[in-house]
């Protein structure tokens, strides 16, 4: 897998205007901020988008909260055929250095970025496995495959439990949502 092309944070934004903004995060991490103008198509979504992606005229530049999906999003674009860019430090180094975010005005609801999700639900599930251990031993493989779930998740950059988290009701987009950002999307790359 190649490198994605990549611009900080100050380089976007003095571009955002030439740029269509992807934004792979699920709908509630989405809805806590994003880069202004950014459409939001979540990671396993990006499928159905593709027709669309290959229309566009302009640049395309994919976001996420660090840059981890987003560069994973940019590698299948590329065996697809679609040129895209990935921010480096994804939104929370656009935050940090002190740019505005947009806020969907639907009233969508913030929900936990994905990692604090996934630390949460990892940690409960140690926590879970240390306590029921001490009722039978065999309990502790969980707390065993939830820590080599972690090792392999660092080692290989990807994450089961991540994936199987957006899967939940509150970080799935609603298919209304879906469709209208794709009608948008697709308007964006007619002009």
């Amino acid at each position: 897998m190649s490198t994605p092309l990549a611009l900080d944070a100050d380089q976007a934004r003095t571009r955002l205007a030439e740029l269509t903004v992807i934004d792979v995060r699920t709908p509630g991490e989405y809805a806590s901020g994003h880069l202004p103008g950014a459409l939001n198509i979540p990671l396993d979504h990006l499928g159905r988008a593709l027709p669309a992606l290959r229309e566009l005229r302009g640049e395309l530049l994919v976001v996420c909260a660090s840059g981890a999906r987003s560069a994973n999003a940019c590698a299948l674009l590329a065996e697809e055929g679609v040129r895209a860019m990935t921010l480096t430090g994804g939104t929370a180094d656009w935050s940090r250095r002190g740019h505005a975010l947009g806020r969907p005005a639907s009233g969508a609801r913030a929900v936990w970025p994905m990692d604090r999700q996934v630390r949460f639900t990892a940690g409960t599930l140690v926590l879970t496995g240390l306590g029921l251990g001490l009722l039978h031993p065999a309990w502790l493989l969980l707390s065993a495959g939830i820590a080599g779930g972690l090792v392999f998740s660092a080692v290989t950059g990807t994450c089961g439990m991540a994936a199987l988290l957006a899967k939940l009701p509150h970080n799935r987009p609603r298919p209304a949502d879906l469709e209208a950002t794709l009608a948008q999307l697709a308007a964006t790359a007619g002009r």
